[in-house]
């Protein structure tokens, strides 16, 4: 979520200078008449190759530093011999490897720089040349910095496997100096984006995530099996079976109840949950889509000033939501539940049961973005289609596990874990304010909201002082302003702490019927509207992202006082749907059709970004960049991120979460006239805290009927 608008704003200004060269062919632009000719007289690249390297020898080898040919060289060498001999004799093992190649992309001028050729035909060329010798394909890429060295032309090659990119880097760096007359000097064919169909053994930390997931999975197939057959009656289910049982959690998970049938339910926070959830897989499908290697890329460039963007660019404002939702429902169940215990909360055990309640998804998440992703999607443009670099899960996945990355590292295992450190932080707060407001009351709500103030004020001096633009290191998430400006928990405090005044509110005014005048209900809905169509539009038209039409005093302004607007525009939708004043947005929020997405948000939230990189490492030709087709990508992704969700959910999220609950004894009735057993209640307590006030805030409504 927190990359969009970075991401594009460094494409823009890319594909902004393409399309200013492709628009002006004059000899003051960035590409001249001469340039562009010549690329236009260019045959398929393969041919051009075939031309100029048609008979191999070692002298064509010149290699740099005068280094002597290495055994594999001599290899490649003997290769590419029997390669062009094959293509001249019409081998079909030669001609698929030859018609395998790209080309120079047709429509450079449009923003096509890529031509992927075709990378299955070239990876399953295993030709025996000899016994116990095989020419087997490799595919890679070469990367051509013309016209302009802001943009490298990527151009797919198949090569016998034998051949090192080292080797045939020199090979096209000869080609392009007397095709161009170009002098190159960076590397331009990498090992890295090179493929062969051999695939590296699978290491431990590999085979330990499939037995694990296959041994969760066993489980759950089991105790099911044990539930269906041995047990008719539910009641009579254990503890164990029922925890791991698909049927016992697929019923609770698809269980509908019936909006208002409670009235201390805020049934509208579901449809909220979700439409949060919806909003940042959709911007983040975005992501994928800029990068993805698109015929048509400078249509990026009038589409960032698109209205429509505007809701991707501020796609972070979803975020926000969740913490709204995350301080208001800590605050009103844990008040309500101190007055019951006269204020005794046990924060230890508060602490203990969180953690373990949410860890084992993130851990799950951590090995699965590590290990599967690159076993499940492998093709011709897995480089463009990753969000992080999990290499850095080797050496800082125990700070995600600790809920510290957002702070300890610049290298974050999974960049959108910085949520639930966010979210574990505050909650690790929580206590001060809960004890602070049911001693003192208004007088500590009070003081919340100056902290809450000061907070924002921080924000402020930070970008005014360092100088730090909206647009935030132009799309590095490891950024130093990104970590300041977005990653850091005190800058999302404030939508927390509004929602958590909010739950104190409604806390205080529980059994309270609010009557207001019609015009105060519009004006209300008019200006909570209002707040948030200015947080999304207050920069309209995005190109003002480059911030060179606003001063530092205008940037800092807004960020600083989107993030308090758009937390309180929430809270009176919630006020107001809860209250009675919600009309048709209460009817669509508070549907019961949200209740099973919002019981599956955290798994969602943790794991669509394995779907949607798994769908993209699937490409095997240029994509088209538009609303439309990224509407079609988005609803592939979303529907297979429910289906893994699902599974998650029931082979992790859900056992766990019962098993966590069974190691908190349940509070047995009392006769009236026995006082309470005070350390009985304080571990009722924990479990009424943590389950209301998890990230995503995932609640059901029966644990949400704890409020009374």
């Amino acid at each position: 979520m927190d990359k969009v608008k970075l991401i594009i704003f460094v494409l823009v200004f890319y594909l902004g200078l393409t399309q200013v060269s492709s628009v002006q062919i004059a000899p003051n632009t960035l590409i001249s008449k001469e340039d562009y000719h010549r690329i236009m007289e260019f045959r398929p690249l393969a041919v051009e190759f075939m031309h100029h390297f048609g008979n191999f020898s070692q002298a064509d080898l010149d290699l740099p530093n005068s280094r002597i040919p290495s055994q594999q060289d001599l290899q490649c060498l003997a290769d590419m011999a029997l390669l062009m001999n094959g293509v001249t004799s019409l081998n079909y093992w030669a001609l698929k490897m030859i018609d395998a190649w790209g080309s120079f992309p047709k429509g450079l001028l449009y923003g096509n720089i890529m031509d992927m050729g075709n990378y299955d035909e070239c990876i399953g060329i295993n030709k025996a040349i000899a016994e116990n010798y095989n020419i087997k394909g490799k595919y890679c890429y070469v990367r051509v910095p013309f016209p302009i060295e802001l943009v490298d032309i990527r151009i797919a090659i198949c090569i016998p496997s034998s051949c090192s990119a080292a080797l045939m880097d020199t090979f096209f760096k000869q080609l392009f100096n007397r095709m161009l007359n170009m002098t190159l000097t960076k590397q331009i064919v990498n090992e890295d984006y090179c493929k062969t169909a051999e695939k590296e053994a699978f290491d431990g930390l590999t085979i330990f995530t499939i037995v694990l997931l296959s041994v969760l999975a066993a489980a759950m197939l089991l105790a099911t099996l044990c539930d269906y057959f041995l047990f008719e009656d539910q009641s009579r289910l254990p503890g164990v079976i029922k925890a791991f049982s698909a049927r016992s959690n697929s019923r609770a998970l698809f269980r509908i109840v019936q909006p208002k049938s409670n009235p201390n339910v805020i049934d509208c926070l579901h449809g909220l949950r979700c439409m949060s959830l919806i909003w940042v897989i959709f911007s983040h499908q975005y992501i994928l889509a800029v990068m993805a290697p698109n015929l048509n890329a400078v249509k990026m460039f009038p589409w960032i000033a698109s209205p429509f963007a505007s809701f991707i660019l501020h796609g972070f404002f979803s975020v926000d939501t969740f913490l709204v939702i995350s301080g208001l429902l800590l605050a009103m169940i844990a008040l309500r539940s101190m007055e019951k215990t006269k204020g005794r909360l046990n924060i230890p055990m508060m602490y203990l049961h969180r953690y373990l309640r949410l860890t084992p998804v993130v851990a799950v998440a951590i090995i699965v973005h590590m290990t599967l992703i690159p076993i499940l999607g492998d093709g011709p443009a897995t480089d463009k289609a990753q969000f992080d670099n999990y290499d850095y899960c080797k050496s800082t996945w125990y700070l995600t596990l600790l809920y510290v990355q957002n702070y300890a590292t610049p290298n974050m295992c999974i960049n959108h874990t910085w949520y639930l450190a966010a979210d574990m932080q505050l909650y690790i707060l929580s206590p001060i304010f809960l004890i602070a407001l049911y001693k003192w009351g208004k007088k500590a709500a009070g003081g919340i909201f100056v902290l809450m103030l000061l907070l924002s004020g921080c924000l402020f001096a930070t970008m005014m002082t360092e100088k730090y633009p909206v647009n935030l290191d132009k799309g590095n998430i490891n950024g130093e302003s990104q970590r300041k400006l977005y990653l850091a928990t005190h800058v999302h405090a404030a939508p927390w702490l509004i929602g958590f005044l909010l739950g104190y509110f409604l806390h205080l005014n529980r059994n309270k019927s609010f009557q207001l005048n019609r015009i105060f209900i519009w004006l209300g809905w008019i200006v909570s509207l209002a707040m948030l169509f200015a947080s999304l539009f207050a920069l309209y038209p995005a190109a003002q992202w480059t911030a060179e039409k606003l001063t530092m005093g205008e940037q800092a302004t807004y960020y600083t006082l989107s993030r308090i607007a758009w937390p309180l525009g929430i809270c009176w939708v919630v006020f107001a749907c809860m209250k009675g004043y919600g009309g048709l947005a209460n009817s669509f929020l508070s549907s019961p059709l949200w209740q099973p997405l919002s019981k599956l948000s955290y798994t969602a939230y943790m794991f669509h970004t394995v779907m949607q990189q798994i769908n993209a490492r699937h490409l095997r030709t240029n994509t088209v960049f538009s609303d439309y087709d990224v509407m079609l990508y988005f609803w592939q992704a979303f529907g297979f991120t429910l289906l893994m969700s699902y599974v998650i959910f029931i082979i992790v999220e859900a056992p766990f979460g019962a098993l966590e609950g069974m190691m908190m004894p349940q509070r047995k009735p009392k006769p009236k006239t026995e006082a309470p057993d005070e350390t009985q209640t304080d571990k009722i307590l924990v479990v009424e805290v943590q389950k209301t006030a998890e990230p995503l805030e995932h609640a059901t409504s029966s644990e949400q009927q704890q409020i009374e």
